[in-house]
């Protein structure tokens, strides 16, 4: 696998199962400045699923943005994806780096748990992600983290990404906390000027009160 760079800070996009307009969306969640993709998809579509990923990794690579794929390693070793995101349910990160090579984006949840993030990064995540850390409409049952996660997670050396009901006026405090990216779903696909809405979460990281990790 010949994967791209981890990108700098920034926004993180999800999509959330089939759409007739997914290319165009994604299409238009990078153009306003959306740093990685994450194509989720939780049917059990293995043909449409293929093609759709395959399609939004052209599309990807075109803005020299990384594609990752929600939970499925075998899927992103099949269209050559740049990495997998993988939950507390899904496979380990050694299974990860064994199918996709060891440059490949490997992201771990880590929802409420400081212990969890200090494990993945023990064993080789590229990047741990906390949450929900607001109510969210994609997961409204999810385990909410506080922000204090991650600020005590700063020295673990990783990026720190914050999922959950993450909108641009609730992002600004977990940017301010050390979010390098701010995963989102709804606030960015839900909203009918895509671009519009990437671009004011974008613009939370050319703020002043953005912080390094």
């Amino acid at each position: 696998m010949t994967s791209l760079l981890f990108p700098g800070r920034g926004l993180y996009v999800i999509t959330d199962g089939p759409r007739p307009d997914l290319m165009e969306a994604v299409n238009q969640a990078l153009a306003g400045g959306a740093r990685l993709v994450q194509y989720r998809d939780k049917t059990h579509e293995p043909k449409r699923r293929h093609a759709e990923a395959s399609t939004l990794l052209a599309l990807c690579r075109e803005h020299a943005v990384p594609l990752i794929i929600n939970d499925d390693i075998a899927l992103a070793h099949a269209i050559d994806a740049d990495g997998v995101h993988l939950g507390e349910a899904d496979d380990s990160i050694a299974k990860a780096r064994t199918a996709l090579g060891p440059d490949a984006i490997v992201g771990v949840s880590c929802y409420d748990s400081l212990e969890r993030a200090q494990e993945a990064a023990r064993h080789g995540a590229s990047y741990i992600a906390f949450g929900a850390f607001f109510a969210s409409p994609t997961k409204p049952r999810a385990r909410r983290a506080s922000i204090d996660l991650l600020r005590h997670s700063a020295t673990l050396g990783i990026p720190r990404v914050a999922i959950g009901g993450i909108t641009p006026d609730n992002g600004e405090d977990l940017v301010a906390a050390g979010a390098d990216y701010l995963a989102v779903i709804s606030a960015v696909f839900g909203t009918t000027d895509i671009r519009a809405a990437a671009q004011r979460f974008t613009q939370l990281y050319s703020s002043d009160r953005a912080v390094s990790p």
